[in-house]
């Protein structure tokens, strides 16, 4: 795994993250092309947040595993990575029977507070009733594809993603729309497939992690729970939990404040962020990539390589990054036009996604820069930084910049009164987007340039 480059690590990561995000275009080119209204869609960009807050907690033993793993692989030690394994698997599954408590009893009223009308709040949580029993399997994927990473095996993650996906396009259509002689389900259709999605990829993830071969089969000892392993696994997980949790909260609010602005505002954002994860794409698969090489590199000795390969991977993440912003300049009418069945059927809808589009085309270099050096940063066990970066922009840019530029006034609390705002609408809260983004992105590559991020111990 050392001798391999980024270069060729990086294409299944690639392949695999298209297929992650194909989950959510599938779900969102069936309710913009089988469903009538924007409610349907305004719905399926709340569930979508929703869905990818739930699997930012497992960041805690996802991160760890990553980490830990490819530490103790390049440093020649097999059984510490069978057990780091196991132990985060742990931790896992207390996290997730935790969230499930909560969502039981807050689930429906957090829906409701994220401030979509009623009709399209009422969707959301059907559907969220019907996908989040399958959060133990969204769990297996996501840490036990980190476990493989760590390891160099960067195809695991495809091989599952293909399963959910094929899965979900299949099982999701059919249900919908009632195909192949399949009950006409409409909006649960789509909840059903995406559920059994994730069933069928958690069971090729366990596959995984139990083949011999692979030297990563936990024993029996491994899984007795290990104080010095879990705090070890929090030391290193648990600032990047926190970061993943705020991360998604801020976004959250980040929602609320388009959701605000009705149903088409709440629609547009919506296809718009799924045509701006396209760009996501390498950048989440050169994350991925320069997490494990860091790690593997800093386990083996070698500070110089760990470096160096997290620079070389975000130079190229950022040349294709910013491609694909010129290409979204081009093709944003289109784009827009697709995801809705045509510009004719949801002119409003369709004309507003294309502008937001082209706002964040203009970050896509900066963006580039903060995943991929975030990403190495935490497979270096150096989590505290991405936290501070990721909460301070958040908090202290976007959302205050959001509020001021798409609202008509903003009232202050404390009864301190309000202040006028620019009133642009969803356009304004996409440019504090694109502020946003491009400060983190500076801000993240100050941090890189120091040398202490690359000797924290874990």
């Amino acid at each position: 795994m050392l001798q391999v480059g980024w270069p060729v690590l990086v294409l299944p990561v690639l392949l695999e993250q298209v297929l992650g995000l194909s989950v959510g275009f599938t779900d969102k080119w069936l309710a913009g092309n089988l469903l009538e209204g924007a409610e349907p869609l305004a719905a399926v960009g709340l569930v979508a947040y929703c869905l990818s807050f739930l699997p930012g907690l497992f960041a805690i033993p996802a991160v760890a595993a990553t980490a830990i793993v490819s530490r103790s692989v390049g440093a020649g030690d097999l059984p510490g990575a069978r057990r780091a394994a196991a132990q985060t698997l742990l931790v896992a599954a207390v996290l997730t029977a935790a969230v499930l408590g909560l969502v039981a009893v807050f689930g429906q009223s957090f829906v409701q507070a994220l401030g979509l009308p009623p009709g399209s709040t009422a969707l959301a949580s059907r559907y969220l009733a019907i996908v989040l029993p399958a959060l133990p399997a969204m769990m297996i994927i996501h840490v036990g594809v980190a476990v493989l990473r760590g390891a160099g095996d960067m195809w695991a993650g495809l091989l599952a993603m293909s399963v959910v996906n094929l899965v979900n396009a299949v099982a999701s259509f059919a249900l919908a729309a009632g195909a192949i002689g399949l009950p006409r389900m409409g909006w649960e259709g789509l909840a059903w497939g995406t559920t059994l999605g994730y069933c069928l990829g958690a069971g090729c993830v366990i596959g995984l992690l139990s083949r011999r071969g692979r030297g990563l089969r936990p024993s029996r000892a491994d899984w007795q729970p290990d104080g010095s392993w879990l705090a070890r696994i929090l030391h290193v997980g648990l600032p990047a939990g926190v970061d993943a949790v705020a991360n998604a909260t801020c976004h959250l609010a980040f929602l609320s404040i388009v959701n605000s602005l009705g149903d088409v505002a709440a629609a547009a954002h919506s296809v718009a962020i799924t045509i701006e994860s396209l760009a996501f794409l390498p950048g989440s698969a050169f994350m991925v990539v320069a997490a494990t090489l860091a790690g593997q590199f800093l386990g083996a000795g070698d500070e110089r390589r760990a470096r160096r390969s997290i620079w070389q991977a975000a130079m190229a993440c950022m040349t294709l990054m910013s491609a694909a912003g010129l290409v979204f300049l081009a093709t944003a009418d289109s784009l827009a036009a697709w995801f809705v069945g045509g510009g004719s059927r949801q002119p409003e809808v369709a004309a507003l996604t294309a502008q937001l589009v082209r706002i964040v085309a203009f970050a896509q270099p900066p963006l580039a820069l903060l995943m991929v050096i975030s990403g190495g940063l935490r497979g270096a066990g150096a989590t505290r930084v991405p936290l501070a970066v990721n909460f301070l922009g958040l908090l202290l840019v976007r959302l205050p910049l959001a509020a001021l530029l798409a609202w008509d006034s903003i009232t202050l609390p404390a009864g301190m009164g309000t202040i006028p705002g620019l009133g642009l609408a969803a356009i304004g809260a996409w440019y504090a987007m694109a502020a946003d983004l491009t400060v983190r992105g500076l801000a993240m590559l100050i941090f890189f340039t120091r040398k202490d991020w690359s000797r924290v111990r874990v």
